[in-house]
């Protein structure tokens, strides 16, 4: 697969319950990507349109590296429900039903958990003020937030707040001012959760450097997690979305994610394009 400017840039149009994502193949040629040329993909008027983008690429002990961007071209070490597409197309490259991928979270597991869903380990969650990371010491289930929310970290930080009714709550302000709180150096994704049951959630995202989005699979671990600390659920759960549901298990091995993944279209980015957001 050639990716050089003057042949355009082969993608995959991907979503896991609407969160969606642009996927490149970079095993034969990594692409060349600035800031700028993730935000022009990202235009879901001038561009393709994603929550997020990955990279795929060779790894020595594992099936495959992936490599995420978020809609503002900043990086994130995780992003579960991208893992799950991926690894859903490459078990069906290779014919494999498990692989291990590599990503800055860690290496991860993969599973295919069968009529057609798939399942990722993504680690252990990270507890500690340092991990997350917080820019102080502070008890993290409860944060000195208005709404005591629950911090926990997936790779990426995350800010967890229980409320009576998830559909009230004003997601699209709360979320940005929350995104960049003092309390949160590398910023932070947002969640608002109602329970249903014991075992059932309902949760709405705000994504650091997306926006709201109708999926998150980090998002939804974090939430399960923060839900079992706080002793409302027990470590099995399952999460309704705006975009669908994920079954979220709390194991020891690590936080296993469970769900439905789609391959939208494949395409090739053209060469004015490519030269133009360079």
């Amino acid at each position: 697969m050639d990716m050089r400017a003057d042949t355009g840039l082969p993608f995959m149009k991907m979503h896991g319950l609407g969160n969606d994502f642009v996927v490149l193949d970079g095993r034969v040629r990594a692409p060349a990507l600035s800031i700028a040329l993730i935000r022009a993909i990202a235009d879901r008027h001038r561009g393709i349109g994603f929550d997020q983008l990955a990279v795929i690429s060779g790894a020595e002990r594992a099936d495959a590296h992936l490599t995420f961007y978020n809609a503002d071209g900043s990086e994130s070490a995780a992003c579960g429900n991208a893992t799950r597409c991926i690894a859903r197309h490459l078990m069906a490259e290779t014919g494999k039903a498990a692989l291990r991928l590599t990503t800055a979270r860690g290496t991860l597991q993969a599973v295919d958990a069968g009529g057609g869903l798939t399942s990722v380990n993504m680690g252990q969650p990270q507890l500690d003020w340092r991990d997350i990371p917080l820019a102080r010491a502070m008890d993290t289930a409860s944060l000195p937030i208005d709404g005591t929310p629950v911090a926990t970290g997936m790779g990426n930080p995350h800010c967890t707040f229980f409320v009576a009714d998830a559909e009230a709550v004003a997601l699209g302000e709360i979320g940005p001012r929350i995104e960049r709180h003092t309390l949160f150096p590398e910023r932070t994704n947002v969640q608002v959760a109602s329970l249903i049951a014991p075992d059932h959630l309902r949760m709405r995202v705000w994504e650091r450097g997306v926006g709201v989005t109708l999926a998150s699979g980090s998002s939804s671990c974090a939430t399960a997690v923060a839900a079992a600390r706080r002793g409302l659920t027990g470590r099995r759960v399952k999460i309704t979305l705006d975009g669908g549901t994920l079954e979220v298990a709390w194991r020891e091995d690590g936080v296993w994610m469970t769900g439905e993944t789609a391959h939208v279209a494949s395409g090739v980015l053209t060469p004015d394009f490519l030269r133009t957001n360079a």
